[in-house]
Formats: structure tokens, sequence, C-alpha cells
């Protein structure tokens, strides 16, 4: 293989290398618009989640909830729009109308689950992983505030998408690749 043909192959390689070094980021602001069906409330939050291989990092912020958290979570696996199954609980959520919470998550332990969740899953933590991380990399998970007995169901709600930089930076990436492949073959 000549070294022309072989550069496009190399930076391919070495861009999503470079991605999933970084691991998938997704950040999001909760909103009760976002809550399924949506509600009237005015509190805000904003969370990231970092996925990196067997670890997901979870840290989040939230403001003006009409009565104290109760729970909160993140839930998988479904499309924007609809509910799920709480997969991941926050244990240790503050108790507090307003408050920050940040914790790391070791995806093979059953103890990470909803015990639903990995009996709806395949019965195990290891395919209750797998399903969490196919959720999470088709954009089809979400994380939420509940309080009670306002919003039982949840008061602020973020559909967990890619951190744009991420995606910017593959997508750009993979356009190169495929520029210069199409460049070479063209007469």
């Amino acid at each position: 293989m000549n070294r022309t043909r072989l550069f496009p192959i190399i930076l391919t390689g070495a861009l999503l290398l470079s991605v999933s070094a970084q691991g998938a980021v997704f950040q999001e602001a909760l909103t009760g618009s976002q809550e399924v069906p949506p509600n009237a409330s005015t509190a805000t939050g904003f969370v990231t989640v970092t996925l990196l291989g067997d670890t997901l990092t979870v840290d989040l912020s939230f403001t003006g909830l009409t009565n104290i958290a109760s729970a909160g979570h993140i839930h998988c696996c479904t499309a924007p729009g609809a509910n799920a199954i709480v997969a991941v609980p926050f244990s240790g959520l503050p108790a507090a109308l307003s408050g920050t919470y940040s914790n790391t998550f070791d995806l093979t332990l059953a103890a990470t689950y909803n015990g639903a969740f990995i009996t709806a899953n395949g019965g195990t933590a290891a395919s209750a992983e797998a399903a969490f991380i196919a959720g999470f990399n088709s954009f089809r998970t979400y994380a939420n505030i509940h309080d009670s007995p306002n919003f039982n169901g949840g008061e602020i709600r973020a559909n967990l998408v890619p951190e744009p930089s991420t995606s910017l930076l593959l997508i750009t990436g993979l356009l190169g690749v495929a520029g210069l492949a199409r460049r070479k073959t063209a007469p």
C-alpha cells in the first residue's frame, strides 16, 4: 500500500483514538419543559456526564426546585419525548432546593444500577452495562431530578446529547478523511 493511501487510514485511527481517549462527554441544561409530560417549573440545572471505558462521571448542579430533591438519576433507553426506566440512581443527591452533585460510577458493578434495569437488560451487570452504553451512544438517555410531592415524575430533565466540541472534532476529522480519499480517486 502506498503512502498516500495509508495516510487517510492513519488519520482516521488517530481521530478515533483521540475522541475515545477523552471519552464521550454529554452536556445539557435541565428544565421542566423537557420532562414528559412537560411542566411549568422554573427550576433549572446543568449536567455533564462523561463516559470513559467502564467509568461514568456525573457533575450536576440545580437551583430553584419547588420542593427538596427526593431523587435524581439517569434513565435509559428511550428516544427523547418518552419515559424510560431508571438505570443509574444518584445516591447521595442533596435533599435541597438547590445544590451540586458529583460522583463517579463503575459501570461493571451491579450496585451502580437500579435492580429493575439489570433485570430488564439480561440480568447481569455486564448486560446492563452493554445496554446502558448502547443507550448513551444512540442518545437514548436522560437525567432528571424529582421532588415530592410536587413533581414525583420529575421536575427537571435533560436529554443527554454529545458535547458540541467532541461531535465537531469527530465530524470535521471524518469529513477531512473523506475529502482526502475522494481527491486521491479523482482523475
